[in-house]
């Protein structure tokens, strides 16, 4: 069987560090040749919670060759015009190309690969990328957490899901969900909020938590999706135990506390982790925040409603984009937050 590991930024070298480990050879693709070359020359070395260096091997996407079985693609979403087709052409009629990116990405997907060949998936851990040939796990992996949730578009649970299951399990345990865009929609509250507001103030995740402003705007990006997903009939899975309906609770000040409960507990431990969103501006490249933030304001308008705190993420993650904006904690000044004191 041949895997391989579509876009090896962070996740993708996490990923394929601990596969290669734990014996499923899997090969690295990446377009950083530098970071190509430091996989094949030193391994990729893997620190945070574990400090390892896993020899792979891993090649530029003008290198493939052949046909593969399994694809788990983690390239951004802005990639997908002109990565997806290249992909296409290493594959065979029974091919599955796992997503794990972020958003809700399975349905583009499956218009460049093919729907009979499309799964999905989420990620339940976060990473940062150091530089060539080193990523950091930013939570830890090891304590038997669920580490991925995967599934069929349309919930079924097939063989090649639970083949697809088999592969990741070499990395930590996987929930194969019949409910995949509740997992999606779950995913997209944390990486709308967090991600989103890591974004707009130039912050890892413990500052965001540390500023009562910054913390307050997660549940109130939280309430609008779970509106719009409300709208649009999706049924959340819970993520650690946790109802997602209580993150976007403002309503009353115990609300608030509620909100705010939620997503300290599920950063406890990822508090020193850097959005990927950040990280790319600040490498001044073009984010993903059309996909993510971006997505439930689309979805708003869809249904008639109002997404004003993912409208100001947009812009002003937009504007850092543009030069316009510093990356800085007073971009909280364009939020119309609320005074929750008691």
């Amino acid at each position: 069987m041949r895997v391989a590991i579509f876009g090896s930024g962070a996740m993708g070298t996490v990923l394929g560090a601990f596969l290669n480990k734990n014996g499923l050879e899997a090969v690295l693709i990446d377009s950083y040749a530098d970071h190509v070359k430091a996989l094949n020359e030193n391994g990729a070395h893997i620190i945070g919670c574990v400090d390892m260096t896993v020899p792979v091997k891993a090649i530029l996407p003008e290198q493939m060759e052949g046909k593969y079985d399994i694809v788990f693609v983690f390239t951004k979403q802005t990639s997908n015009a002109e990565a997806l087709p290249i992909l296409r052409n290493f594959l065979n009629e029974d091919s599955v190309v796992c997503t794990l990116q972020n958003g809700v990405p399975e349905y583009s997907v499956s218009d460049y690969i093919g729907g009979n060949r499309t799964v999905g998936g989420t990620v339940l851990w976060g990473a940062t990328f150091i530089g060539p040939g080193v990523s950091e796990v930013t939570q830890d992996v090891t304590c038997g957490d669920t580490l991925f949730d995967i599934g069929e578009i349309d919930g079924s649970v097939t063989e090649r899901i639970k083949k697809v299951s088999g592969v990741l399990e070499h990395m930590g345990p996987v929930s194969i969900v019949e409910n995949l865009m509740g997992a999606r929609w779950s995913k997209l509250i944390l990486n709308s909020c967090m991600s989103g507001m890591s974004a707009v103030t130039g912050s890892v995740f413990g500052d965001v938590l540390n500023n009562l402003n910054a913390s307050a705007c997660l549940g109130l990006i939280a309430k609008e999706i779970i509106e719009v997903s409300s709208a649009a009939g999706v049924k959340f899975e819970d993520v650690m135990g946790m109802d997602m309906k209580d993150w976007g609770k403002t309503g009353t000040y115990e609300d608030y506390v509620l909100s705010q409960r939620c997503f300290r507990k599920f950063y406890a431990d990822k508090r020193t982790a850097k959005a990927s969103m950040l990280q790319d501006l600040e490498k001044s490249k073009k984010t993903e925040v059309d996909m993510i933030n971006g997505f439930v304001v689309e979805q708003g308008k869809k249904y008639g409603i109002p997404t004003p705190f993912n409208d100001i993420a947009v812009k002003v993650i937009k504007g850092i984009e543009n030069k316009e904006l510093p990356l800085s904690m007073d971009n909280l000044r364009f939020f119309d937050i609320p005074d929750f004191d008691e």
